[in-house]
């Protein structure tokens, strides 16, 4: 529909509207959204993040309050929805599928609020507030107690009918107990998701494939439900949210059920029959001002959830002050969504840095046209390694979108290649070390390239930081910063000689006062006799983290009986596979590795292995995993208070693996412990009991 010319002037358009609004002519704007209207609901190829598209349609609502003259029947803001696609077959709605006024701050609320209250003449409103789900929206038919249709929202007066892809979705039943509440036929509303686990599934398989990864779980639902064979859909493990009753008949001499009075009752009720509705996660409130605290206390926690929401709708809870407050053309005047913010933005692909890490790993780190996400201005992203910009085709001079999901680290989603003007260029990963010019290589089985040159000063650099780093020797007030100053000055230049800095000099130094340094040198004396374990975990052997760490100092006596051991005996140790073996093996049997090790002994670090005596606990002898993220305890609390009562902590899922405890968004690890008869599966919650009989 549009040519490529078009798709760039209009592209061009927009970002010049969004940066400067006052510069928007009403038919110019009118056109814009129309066209992004087209690239999302048709093309299913977004050019602009939810949040820039919400700015550009309210900027059109408000030039045509402010010049109702002006309005035109064509208007995006005269019409319920979108664009439909031919390919399915388009049905009614037995009642429009309206959309939802936006607001995004206190005062956006507090005015919902006051015209709500009015219009229905009261001082004060109850209101039920539920996620705001990032997926695509449905409508299902029930009669006589059977699903006999379902559709996309399509417009908002027709949909596509996609029944038989729907039944692929086990959360919807294909029957529910209308009779026993005297219902004859329902309407009802919701979304399709696809949950954080089974979006990360999915997208492993597709690797596997060597296919291109979906963007995020909201477009994989939205794409899923409009795939022509049924059996596609149903490898995506869709899920789905009902929350809306849009319309019902009553059988004849049926009463109105008492739950189809307020909204949070319809919620129940949905429940009652079999629904995934929000009936957990709904919060019913007395006033706006509770409405608002509950929203930003929600916004707080929204990562904690196993799916994606963008925000949190707010509905009258009363349905006959609903239906007195009715709805306008485009939205109900009984309903508000609250919109989180922005977690996606367009920006541009402006260069690319290769940085070296402590083992030699290359990585590639876009550097972006500063753009804000998530209320922080992000300007870098990391491109993990060169499969990772093929497979995304990302181009130096890009338009990308990116995501900032969970509150960390912002990840590129996608490039925009219909914007191409066509002076992109192709990024060239280095074959030689940015940093020392040695020539890279790459294992068969890594994706990774490496610097393997033992001085390269990014590494050296990199390993001492992680050698002081918290969970490793724990040297505090020596971070980061601090260890590149000292290097570049000549001061420090490999592990031992953080046992030999001259502090007087150093004291001399901006940012060093006396009180700074002698708290440097109690750290760097107290970290001499940290266990072993972490002295083995601060060496940066590749694969070894700190619960490995644990497991192979545990047996031994000195550090340097690993250079006795074979590859076969490694492997004995619990949960030290092929993989971890070879790398232990091999910085072993290499000559610096131990030549550092006998230095940092001569040094006074602690090399033994100095075995307490067995904690005798109500968990004594048995063996504990964690997996998912827990929401009462910190991961190395919980492992703490395992061996504090005698238990153990295992790295991965095996037959001597007697408790996984299981946070939310739990992986692969619990899909194995499920084939396993003898592992015990527990929530946090049930650990928190055992812990405490």
């Amino acid at each position: 529909m549009y040519t490529k010319a078009e798709i760039s002037s209009l592209q061009t358009l927009t970002k010049a509207f969004i940066e400067h609004p006052q510069n928007i002519e009403l038919s110019a704007l009118r056109k814009l959204l129309k066209f992004h209207e087209y690239q999302y609901y048709v093309v299913a190829e977004p050019l602009i993040s939810d949040y820039e598209y919400d700015l550009l349609y309210q900027q059109l609502l408000n030039l045509e309050a402010a010049s109702p003259h002006l309005i035109v029947l064509d208007s995006p803001t005269q019409r319920v929805g979108n664009s439909l696609n031919n390919n399915f077959e388009t049905v009614a709605h037995l009642v429009p599928m309206l959309s939802l006024e936006n607001s995004y701050n206190a005062e956006d609320l507090n005015d919902f609020d006051r015209k709500a209250r009015e219009g229905a003449q009261l001082d004060n409103i109850t209101y039920c507030v539920e996620p705001k789900f990032d997926g695509a929206s449905i409508s299902l038919v029930y009669e006589n107690d059977m699903l006999v249709r379902a559709c996309t929202r399509g417009d908002g007066v027709a949909g596509e009918e996609i029944t038989q892809n729907i039944k692929q979705i086990r959360s919807i039943p294909l029957s529910i107990p209308l009779s026993e509440y005297g219902i004859q036929q329902m309407e009802i509303r919701g979304e399709v998701i696809m949950s954080k686990k089974s979006f990360a599934d999915f997208n492993e398989k597709l690797k596997v494939k060597q296919l291109a990864p979906l963007a995020n779980p909201r477009n994989a639902a939205a794409g899923s439900l409009r795939m022509k064979d049924p059996k596609e859909v149903a490898e995506r493990n869709l899920d789905a949210f009902i929350y809306h009753i849009s319309y019902f008949i009553l059988a004849p001499k049926a009463q109105t059920p008492e739950l189809l009075k307020t909204h949070s009752g319809s919620l129940e009720l949905l429940w009652n029959m079999g629904f995934r509705s929000p009936q957990k996660e709904k919060k019913v409130i007395s006033n706006i001002q509770g409405v608002m605290d509950f929203c930003t206390q929600f916004e707080m926690e929204r990562d904690t959830l196993p799916y994606e929401i963008d925000g949190l709708v707010i509905k009258i809870n009363d349905f006959a002050l609903q239906e007195k407050l009715g709805m306008t053309s485009h939205h109900p005047r009984w309903a508000i969504a609250y919109k989180f913010k922005a977690r996606q933005a367009t920006t541009i692909l402006e260069n690319v840095e290769f940085q070296v890490g402590r083992t030699g790993a290359v990585t590639p780190v876009a550097k972006l046209k500063a753009v804000a996400i998530g209320g922080v201005t992000v300007s870098s992203i990391s491109m993990h390694n060169e499969e990772y910009i093929r497979e995304k085709d990302l181009r130096l001079g890009d338009t990308v979108i990116i995501e900032r999901a969970g509150d960390v680290i912002p990840q590129i989603v996608q490039s925009i290649p219909a914007l191409r003007k066509g002076t992109e260029t192709i990024i060239e990963f280095p074959t030689s070390c940015p940093v020392c010019n040695y020539a890279l290589e790459k294992e068969e089985t890594e994706a990774v390239w490496r610097c393997n040159s033992p001085e390269c000063t990014a590494q050296v650099v990199e390993r001492m930081i992680h050698f002081v780093s918290k969970d490793a020797m724990d040297i505090k007030s020596f971070g980061d910063a601090n260890i590149r100053k000292l290097y570049e000055m000549g001061l420090l230049k490999n592990i031992p000689q953080i046992y030999n800095l001259d502090f007087e000099v150093i004291g001399k130094l901006e940012g060093f006062g006396k009180k700074s340094v002698d708290n440097l040198k109690t750290a760097i004396e107290a970290s001499k006799t940290q266990p072993l374990y972490r002295l083995i975990y601060a060496l940066g052997i590749r694969f070894v983290g700190e619960t490995t760490a644990k497991t192979i100092a545990s047996p031994i006596h000195h550090i340097l009986d690993l250079e006795n051991l074979t590859e076969e005996q490694l492997q004995s140790f619990e949960d030290v596979g092929v993989k971890v073996a070879m790398s232990i093996f091999h910085y072993f049997h290499e000559e610096k590795n131990i030549i550092l090790i006998k230095e940092l002994e001569a040094l006074g670090l602690n090399m033994i292995q100095t075995n307490a005596t067995a904690v005798d606990g109500n968990l004594s002898g048995l063996n504990f995993l964690f997996t998912g993220t827990l929401t009462q305890l910190k991961r190395s609390e919980a492992e703490a208070m395992v061996e504090a009562r005698g238990g153990h902590i295992v790295s991965g899922v095996s037959s001597k693996l007697n408790y996984l405890v299981v946070g939310e968004e739990a992986g692969s690890k619990l899909e194995k412990a499920k084939k396993i008869v003898t592992i015990k599966i527990i929530s946090e919650a049930d650990f928190v009991d055992l812990i405490n009989k």
